[in-house]
């Protein structure tokens, strides 16, 4: 899946064209008044040439509008235009959704393939919180969701990947990827 695809062309088109330190100072001025292209030439020291082109991407995308008014056109900042935009962006659904080609599981998957041996052992035990998280994680994957295990089941399917199963199920409860019976001797995935 291409990146036109998972984020719209209207934000991709909104961020290319605020990303120029000109046109944000062009934005920067509009919001404190209206201006011709002369007049922003002047303030930013560029060429009438270069003030109308970047004008002309910011009107693009509807951030800014010329009025006619004797020989010159003179630009304002659309501010309703600029706030439906940030509402869209900020919305709760619209940024989660521009990453949703991403492989969420891509760096679980990395620390895993590092630290496992052909056999499918781990060859040790991460010391890095991230990367024993991910190997904790890889490890649930051996428990049923709604199954209770004894300690001794819990060990049997923990010691496929390492003989230190004490610390294993110790740290699986400790990040809530197992449960343990107040007694102890039940645990379960958790949910």
């Amino acid at each position: 899946m291409s990146d036109q695809e998972t984020i719209p062309n209207e934000f991709l088109d909104f961020f290319k064209a605020m990303a120029d330190a000109n046109r944000l100072r062009i934005l920067g001025l509009l919001a404190q008044e209206n201006l011709t292209v002369e007049q922003l030439s002047e303030m930013l020291n560029l060429r009438p040439s270069t003030v109308s082109h970047h004008l002309a991407k910011l009107a693009e995308v509807g951030l800014v509008s010329a009025k006619a008014s004797s020989y010159y056109n003179i630009y304002q900042l659309e501010n309703k235009e600029l706030e439906k935009m940030a509402q869209r962006l900020l919305s709760g659904d619209t940024l989660p959704a521009m990453a949703a080609d991403v492989n969420l599981d891509a760096y679980d998957q990395k620390v895993v393939s590092n630290y496992l041996n052909n056999d499918g052992r781990l060859k040790t035990i991460p010391s890095q919180r991230k990367k024993l998280e991910a190997i904790l994680r890889y490890i649930a994957q051996n428990f049923s969701p709604g199954e209770r295990y004894s300690e001794g089941e819990v060990n049997q399917i923990l010691s496929q990947f390492h003989q230190d199963t004490a610390s294993l199920r110790r740290e699986m409860i400790g990040i809530g990827l197992l449960e343990r019976s107040r007694d102890g001797r039940e645990y379960w995935l958790a949910e």
